[in-house]
């Protein structure tokens, strides 16, 4: 079969063999730190935690930390804290002309900027740490705490720190002497751990239930469409021809030909379900320092009520048409291109190049934001059809976009490494894409 050959091909290479074992045994490390409980709470008393965390906006994140926010542990905060850091940095690219400064001066801003995202993490963690802390208190009983006081505060402040820097460094780890991109991979698989236990019980719940064993193969179905359907929307794009004008430098001729520009359908990725949810937690959290039941806060609380999936897709559209705007910018487009002695077929260069642009993007944004927003809310649709909660995170939002972005673009680096030691790919028509590249970013 050709998959067994592949896959033999794939050990046969020993850079590759050994990039994927470190891969492994990396992720290994990562999933033993969950089970390390914070020094001060007793294990055996998270039983209040976990049922907080079944569901939710609480169940959400427990799922991006891979099920250590659920036990207390050194990873408790996850690599999110990260990730919102580092969208904080992109968005002072555009107000801030250092930072725009620095995106245009290659490896050496990257270095920075990096830099600058690490420094505000710390921060973040600083901040978000005690809070960790109160719901805690709030959460479990108070023979739970081995510890109390100032003492336990301050050190564990440090230590739930210390861990997310941790696994940010696991997962740089990951990128430089791996596979993959390291950051995404941990998030991967702190969602693919929960998912064989949600499938056990919702396929339990199933078989009891009045449908039987055809409800679950129903599910089954539905749930492969939609992630064909995410396959769909992080592959499209829409190609626009550039032809390049023919020139003679001394004997060599350049230029002459036709290539094509993909543009992306969601050019955004995941970031406007990550920047929408991170909007709709706030009432959430204002509820859980105030005393306040006003009809508002009960409403945007419930992350499967009406009008908080409504507002939540408002958001998105408006956030995917805000995030393409600032990550593809139609004047650097016309510039190269000018630059490079190309030009659209039928289209003036200058200012009429980057109106083709605008319109284009903003044509394939729509329909790309509509779907971005409806597999978002697709979770609370599938609660509201009799799906259990635990199973219909995987029905779509950040998590299946997650899943099917990270495991291209993994898959598009493998084949690339198979490609250069003349073996086939791993598709028989084509070769796999990412969505972005080697590298993805979320």
């Amino acid at each position: 079969m050709r998959l067994i050959q592949t896959i033999k091909n794939i050990f046969k290479i020993e850079d590759l063999r050994a990039r994927l074992l470190y891969t492994l045994g990396i992720i290994l490390l990562y999933r033993f730190g969950k089970y390390v409980t914070l020094p001060g709470i007793d294990p055996s008393q998270l039983v209040n935690l976990r049922n907080q965390t079944s569901s939710g906006i609480m169940g959400l994140l427990d799922m991006f930390s891979g099920g250590a926010f659920s036990q207390a542990s050194v990873f408790a905060l996850g690599i999110m804290p990260y990730i919102s850091a580092s969208i904080v940095i992109q968005l002072l690219g555009i107000v801030f002309p250092y930072y725009q400064k620095l995106q245009k001066e290659g490896e050496s801003g990257r270095r920075k900027m990096n830099q600058h995202t690490r420094y505000l993490t710390v921060l973040v963690l600083i901040l978000q740490a005690p809070t960790y802390l109160i719901n805690l208190h709030r959460t479990l009983p108070a023979t739970a705490f081995v510890l109390q006081g100032p003492f336990f505060t301050m050190s564990s402040v440090i230590i739930l720190t210390a861990g997310t820097m941790f696994v940010m460094w696991l997962g740089e780890k990951i990128t430089d002497k791996g596979i993959g991109n390291g950051i995404s991979l941990i998030i991967m698989i702190g969602i693919v751990a929960r998912m064989p236990a949600n499938f056990i019980f919702e396929a339990g719940t199933r078989w009891r239930g009045a449908g039987g064993p055809i409800a679950l193969i129903v599910e089954l179905i539905l749930w492969f469409v939609v992630v064909l359907g995410t396959v769909m929307l992080v592959q499209g794009t829409r190609r626009v021809p550039v032809q390049y004008a023919r020139r003679i430098v001394g004997n060599k001729q350049y230029g002459g030909v036709r290539q094509y520009i993909p543009l992306k359908v969601n050019a955004a990725g995941v970031m406007p379900i990550i920047f929408a949810q991170a909007i709709m937690m706030l009432p959430t959290i204002i509820a859980g320092y105030s005393s306040s039941t006003s009809a508002f806060v009960i409403a945007f609380s419930n992350m499967y009520g009406f009008w908080y999936n409504v507002v939540t897709g408002l958001l998105i559209i408006l956030f995917t048409y805000f995030y393409t705007a600032i990550t593809i910018n139609p004047v650097q487009m016309a510039e190269d291109m000018k630059k490079n002695g190309g030009f659209i077929p039928g289209i003036k260069p200058g200012r009429k190049t980057v109106e083709f642009f605008d319109n284009i993007m903003s044509r394939i944004t729509l329909p790309g934001s509509i779907f971005l927003a409806i597999i978002a809310i697709l979770p609370s649709i599938a609660v509201k059809a009799g799906i259990t909660s635990q199973f219909a995170q995987f029905f779509g939002g950040t998590t299946i976009l997650i899943l099917v972005g990270v495991v291209l673009d993994t898959l598009q680096q493998i084949e690339s490494h198979l490609l250069m030691r003349h073996y086939d790919g791993l598709m028989k028509s084509g070769r796999v894409k990412g969505r972005a590249g080697s590298v993805t970013s979320i």
